[in-house]
């Protein structure tokens, strides 16, 4: 029998914890559940990451990836600052939609009694966020849509925005799409 590469096995311990976190009633994640979900040993989980911090670290970069790769193509395709912004803030609540399990660690809530440098990282992404957006709504001031001194308070209410709408998803049981009615919403913030 031919061996999973090391690669393809440490995605398939990331996917079996992100389908973990989808679990609405998020019970605390254990190395010994997830070992039985992926039906090998703990002894296997652990020779692919070096702790339950390190899983928790690789989904994390998968979010990263992802989201900041989205808002690099946002801004390459849209020229215009107002549209670059709805559409950042569009796709951060398309991609809660798209993966619950994920919403819990954007959220922090996966990480409580976590390794503390965990929601540290998340708070990273979150000014790495509000950063992305004051730079599309400068540019909508170059392009006279908006005014300098109300980019960093718009950037800021475009941020918690987006969180207040993934914790209500969260806090749901991943039945509030955090997406609903948001065109409308976002188009009202950026008014």
């Amino acid at each position: 029998m031919a061996s999973t590469p090391p690669g393809q096995r440490r995605m398939e311990i990331l996917r079996a914890l992100a389908e973990m976190l989808e679990q609405p009633k998020g019970d605390k994640i254990t190395t010994a559940a997830l070992a039985r979900k992926l039906e090998f040993s703990e002894a296997a989980l652990y020779r692919h990451f070096a702790s339950k911090a390190q899983m928790f670290e690789g989904l994390i970069e998968f979010i990263e990836s992802t989201v900041f790769g989205l808002i690099n193509q946002i801004a390459e395709r849209q020229g215009d600052g107002q549209t670059q912004a709805r559409d950042i803030v569009a796709m951060l609540l398309q991609f809660a939609s798209q993966n619950p399990g994920m919403t819990r660690v954007l959220i922090g809530e996966a990480l409580v009694n976590e390794d503390e440098r965990l929601q540290l990282r998340m708070n990273q992404f979150y000014d790495r966020v509000d950063l992305a957006l004051k730079q599309a709504l400068r540019q909508s001031v170059a392009e006279g849509q908006a005014h300098e001194n109300e980019v960093q308070a718009r950037a800021g209410m475009l941020t918690s925005f987006v969180i207040g709408r993934w914790h209500r998803y969260a806090k749901s049981g991943f039945k509030h799409n955090p997406s609903q009615d948001a065109p409308l919403q976002i188009a009202l913030l950026l008014s």
